[in-house]
C-alpha cells in the first residue's frame, strides 16, 4: 500500500488534521497562515495523544509547498461569499488541485453548481456531496450570538481518476 500524506489546508486549530491521525494516516500536514490557530494545533494534539506526530507549518494555504506525492487534501475554506472572503474558496480549490489526488472540503450551503464547475474545469470530479449543518461559537467581531449554526455542503472531489488530473 502506497503512504498516505493527508495535507490539511487552513488548518486552524487542527480539527481535520487531529481527525485524519486518528484512521492513522502515515504523514499529515497541518498549514495555516495563523501562528495563534497553530499553537492551539499542537496543545490539542497534545491533549489527545502521547506524542506528537502532526507537522504543523506556518504558511499561507493558497501557497502550499510541493508535496513528494499527490496527497489527500482535506479543508474548510473561508467561505467565498462571505464579506471580505470574496473567492476565497476559489484560492483554496486552486492549491487543492496542485496538490491532491482526492480531496474533502467544506463549503457554505448552495456550493455545488461552483464545486462542480471548478472541479470539471481542473479536469476533476465531484464524487460525492452531502449537506450538513456546522455549529458554532462565538470566536470572532462578526459573529453576533454565542453560538449559532451555519449550513454547509462537503464535497469529495477526484482530482487524479479516469477524468480527474492536470
Amino acid at each position: 500500500m502506497d503512504e498516505a500524506t493527508v495535507v490539511d489546508l487552513g488548518c486552524g486549530t487542527g480539527m481535520l488534521a487531529l481527525g485524519a491521525r486518528c484512521v492513522e494516516a502515515d504523514t499529515i500536514v497541518g498549514l495555516d497562515v495563523d501562528r495563534a490557530a497553530l499553537e492551539t494545533a499542537v496543545q490539542n494534539e497534545k491533549r489527545l495523544f502521547d506524542r506528537r506526530t502532526i507537522h504543523w507549518v506556518e504558511g499561507d494555504a493558497t501557497l502550499p509547498p510541493t508535496c513528494p506525492t499527490q496527497a489527500t487534501v482535506i479543508s474548510n475554506p473561508p467561505f467565498g461569499a462571505q464579506h471580505g472572503n470574496r473567492h476565497a474558496d476559489r484560492a483554496f480549490l486552486d492549491a487543492t488541485a496542485a496538490l491532491a489526488s482526492v480531496s474533502y472540503t467544506i463549503h457554505n450551503a448552495g456550493s455545488l453548481d461552483f464545486v462542480e464547475q471548478f472541479a470539471s474545469d481542473h479536469g476533476a470530479s465531484v464524487t460525492d456531496a452531502f449537506e450538513s449543518t456546522i455549529p458554532i461559537d462565538h470566536r470572532f467581531d462578526h459573529h453576533t450570538d454565542a453560538r449559532s449554526s451555519i449550513d454547509v455542503e462537503v464535497f469529495r472531489i477526484d482530482w487524479a481518476g479516469p477524468n480527474g488530473g492536470e
